[in-house]
């Protein structure tokens, strides 16, 4: 499990530290720095893919776009500060530092050679971030599916490029009868662990009695719903003439199940076109996986998925050590990010909110409940 993230110099990070656990959900306000926390795990993995490690970090495509060195150095940086990208693993920490100064103009930053220690890929695959033990879900996921064989079947990837899951239809069909562990087992299936039957029980919580379907069609893959009548069934129909939710949660809830313990699953917005019911039933599943040694690095928005997984921590589905919630916000002197922890209590209470966490419905029921709204 990756227990650390340290960057440095790092777009709006200048200087952040943050812990992770099981669980780990990032929140806060928009562009404070939350999806750049994210975006250096995948710069790292996408230049391990490409062979690209052991000399840069490249930082275009497939996972992630930054542009050029000078847009991932942060805005007020000095002229030869150097970009550090750091993070601990199993008690080991792998230390990434890049001069920033020469390759300021160019798609990829080279290493500063004086201070950087080089990792071989045979020591680095090892690592959930490196491996196939690993998802990607973005925040623009699109019901849009195609088919790889290779990415499906060997590297067991649901996802190939900016984590749009468009891979989701061919996976769940290659891998359906995919037995799925015990602990994130749906109480109305108990008796059938394939990943088919989970995906649909799980998808139910979304929109009652719903069917999943994935088909290949041609050369490629779709996914069709079909709903309960009293005379036995609709017709199956396509992700279009459906509920934007039930797209939208089917590649997180498909990561998650198909997930072994030791997984690293990056999840941004897994609350997306879903009712609170549904989220806070996602929030669940997130923490069932998360008890059960998954790890999720999760982006949220949502006090929802944030209230969910507390809920489970209320219920002892999930331990207070194993669940860390950070908060974003923006130091105006610098223009630089301000990570915060929210420290929990156990028993899904929080010790101290730091202001502007989810308070927006406190002041609108305030105004609300007031005689002088002004």
């Amino acid at each position: 499990m990756i227990t650390s993230i340290h960057l440095k110099h790092f777009k709006s990070h200048k200087n952040t530290n943050v812990e992770l656990s099981n669980i780990t959900l990032l929140c806060g306000e928009n562009g404070s720095g939350k999806s750049s926390l994210i975006q250096n795990l995948l710069l790292l993995r996408q230049s391990f893919q490409k062979n690209r490690l052991e000399k840069v970090l490249s930082l275009n495509k497939p996972l992630c776009y930054i542009g050029e060195g000078k847009d991932a150095l942060f805005s007020s940086a000095e002229k030869d500060d150097i970009i550090k990208i750091e993070f601990g693993y199993q008690k080991i920490i792998y230390q990434w530092m890049f001069d920033a100064g020469k390759g300021l103009n160019s798609d990829f930053i080279p290493y500063d050679e004086s201070t950087t220690k080089i990792y071989s890929n045979n020591e680095l695959s090892a690592i959930p971030i490196f491996n196939n033990s690993f998802q990607y879900i973005s925040a623009g996921r699109l019901a849009v599916y195609e088919s790889d064989d290779y990415a499906v079947e060997i590297e067991q990837q649901i996802s190939l490029e900016e984590g749009k899951a468009e891979l989701t239809a061919h996976f769940l069909d290659y891998h359906k009868a995919k037995n799925v562990i015990a602990g994130l087992l749906h109480p109305t299936a108990k008796d059938d662990s394939s990943l088919i039957a989970q995906t649909i029980a799980w998808e139910q919580e979304i929109c009652k009695g719903v069917k999943v379907h994935p088909k290949k069609v041609g050369n490629s893959y779709e996914v069709r719903y079909s709903f309960p009548t009293e005379l036995g069934g609709t017709e199956e129909y396509s992700t279009k003439n459906v509920g934007f939710g039930l797209s939208y949660a089917l590649p997180v809830i498909v990561a998650i199940l198909s997930a072994q313990p030791g997984t690293l699953l990056i999840i941004e917005n897994p609350e997306a076109h879903l009712h609170p019911y549904g989220q806070a039933k996602i929030a669940e599943l997130m923490s069932l996986a998360a008890q059960a040694g998954i790890q999720i690095i999760a982006e949220t928005h949502s006090d929802h998925i944030i209230n969910g997984v507390l809920v489970q921590n209320k219920k002892s589905v999930i331990d207070t050590e194993n669940i860390k919630i950070w908060y974003f916000d923006r130091e105006e002197e610098h223009n630089a990010s301000k990570v915060t922890e929210v420290e929990l209590m156990g028993k899904g209470r929080i010790k101290k909110a730091p202001a502007g966490f989810f308070d927006q419905i406190g002041k609108d029921l305030r105004i609300l409940m007031s005689t002088n709204p002004s």
